[in-house]
């Protein structure tokens, strides 16, 4: 509650517009789906462009393209770390189980545990975060990404859920 009345502030001095700093045929694809008429809010859900994400209870997303998942933490778990400070992450080549433990964030109010949404092999970490961990709070669908992996079982895929059904988890959190 007291985050929702904090975000009801800050989101009150937002100007209503924002105005267009590319023609609209020069934008990408995905931020399209933004007009620069919309009202400016903040929110903990995700953007619709995410639609192919995959969350867990355990609020890491994956993404998954041609057999390789690029996984990272949900809108919601940024905004409830704060101001990370500190991500420490796996070693490329790694083995994870669905669910294990592969790594922590920490930022100046607590620290949490990453976990697997899937089984694989770590191909990639994301170095810009030992230098920048705040990409985590900037971006965590886009540049704030942590951890590439192979995809050994898609079957765990299903286990996952997709965006409502994540919206209506942190529903149920909030109540």
């Amino acid at each position: 509650m007291a985050m929702r009345a904090a975000l009801r502030c800050l989101t009150a001095n937002f100007p209503p517009r924002v105005p267009r700093l590319f023609p609209a045929a020069q934008l990408p694809a995905t931020l399209s789906l933004w007009r620069s008429g919309s009202p400016r809010t903040l929110s903990t859900t995700t953007p619709a462009w995410s639609s192919a994400l995959k969350f867990t209870d355990k609020h890491e997303w994956v993404r998954v393209e041609g057999g390789i998942g690029t996984v990272g933490i949900s809108n919601y778990a940024q905004e409830a770390l704060g101001d990370v400070v500190y991500c420490g992450l796996p070693e490329v080549g790694q083995r994870l189980e669905q669910i294990e433990e592969f790594g922590a964030l920490e930022s100046v109010k607590a620290a949490s545990e990453l976990f697997s949404p899937l089984t694989g092999e770590v191909t990639e970490i994301n170095t810009e975060l030992a230098e920048n961990p705040g990409l985590v709070n900037k971006a965590c669908y886009a540049e704030g990404w942590l951890i590439k992996m192979t995809i050994e079982k898609s079957e765990e895929l299903d286990g996952l859920m997709d965006q409502d059904a994540y919206d209506k988890f942190i529903k149920s959190l909030e109540e």
